[in-house]
């Protein structure tokens, strides 16, 4: 049978009425144009769906099991809707985002979670990249955005600003420069380290910058997160840098000095990168909205 969603309403719509005149009234058709749709489903059917009486139509034994099909298929067609509205309204889905070692160890969970919260059919993918991985990922199209910092070269990408991301040297508190509120990094290119793991595009930030200063940093040790490196700068196995915002968050259980850095490459910014604004899907949008982009401060908004 070739029967599309408009002739299981007309023909439900005829069964309910009790009559074929009411029926297309119901259905916004014209009685002649009503009659030869039901004679076609019908004839397609290859039995009688109704019995055509004086004073109306009654569905046929087959009539009541068309009914009773349609009735379900257009209850189904109707939640399918609903569900693509959901997911076209940003009302449910799957939103991917990456973002750097600064963005999803600090700003990004305070900033996701009311947004979330208040998404109970949302999700989101988010997975930890360098920035340079985000650009690249973003401009392939494998991913709408990404969160970067404002140092890695965008090429044809779009950044907007989101959040400060300043990086500070952190020292035990019995050292030297325990005292001092800021610091110059050729203060410390002599000293022992503890690093980040290789491939974290914030301590190539600095390795880079040593590197240029004609020296390279002393590790003594790499770990993984922001923690690990407070925990061992807090017990004197070296110093560190690590972005403001870690450095407060973990300065009450693992004791340390956070020192603000002189280097303008220091001040960092977390930015949203994008391709093109006026290509993002709408749950996309609101959710970089939230996060503090402006679409109007720069090019593709």
């Amino acid at each position: 049978m070739r029967l599309d969603l408009s002739d299981l309403r007309l023909f439900l719509h005829v069964v309910d009425a009790g009559s074929i005149g009411q029926g297309a009234s119901r259905a916004h058709l014209a009685l002649a144009s009503a009659s030869e749709r039901l004679r076609r489903i019908e004839a397609d059917a290859g039995v009688a769906l109704l019995e055509r009486h004086p004073r109306g139509v009654r569905a046929t034994e087959a009539g009541e099991a068309l009914a009773h099909h349609a009735r379900r298929l257009l209850r189904g067609h109707g939640v399918l809707r609903d569900e693509l509205q959901a997911f076209a309204t940003g009302a449910r889905g799957t939103l991917r985002l990456y973002a750097n070692t600064a963005a999803t160890t600090g700003f990004l969970p305070r900033a996701l979670a009311p947004w979330l919260a208040a998404r109970p059919g949302l999700r989101i993918d988010l997975k930890e990249r360098t920035s340079a991985e985000i650009v690249r990922a973003v401009a392939a199209g494998r991913i709408q955005a990404g969160v970067v910092a404002d140092s890695v070269d965008p090429g044809g990408l779009h950044l907007h600003p989101v959040a400060d991301d300043r990086l500070v040297l952190v020292v035990p508190p019995g050292h030297p420069l325990a005292a001092a509120r800021e610091a110059a990094f050729a203060d410390v290119l002599a000293s022992p380290f503890v690093g980040l793991a290789p491939g974290s595009a914030l301590q190539d930030h600095p390795d880079a910058h040593a590197a240029a200063a004609g020296r390279s940093l002393a590790f003594r040790i790499r770990v993984r997160t922001f923690e690990d490196l407070c925990l061992l700068v807090s017990q004197g196995v070296g110093v560190g840098i690590v972005p403001a915002s870690a450095a407060r968050r973990h300065r009450r259980r693992h004791p340390h000095r956070a020192l603000a850095l002189r280097e303008p490459w220091a001040q960092r910014r977390l930015c949203v990168c994008v391709r093109d604004w006026r290509t993002l899907s709408p749950p996309m949008r609101e959710l970089l909205v939230h996060l503090g982009a402006s679409p109007s401060l720069g090019a593709g908004g």
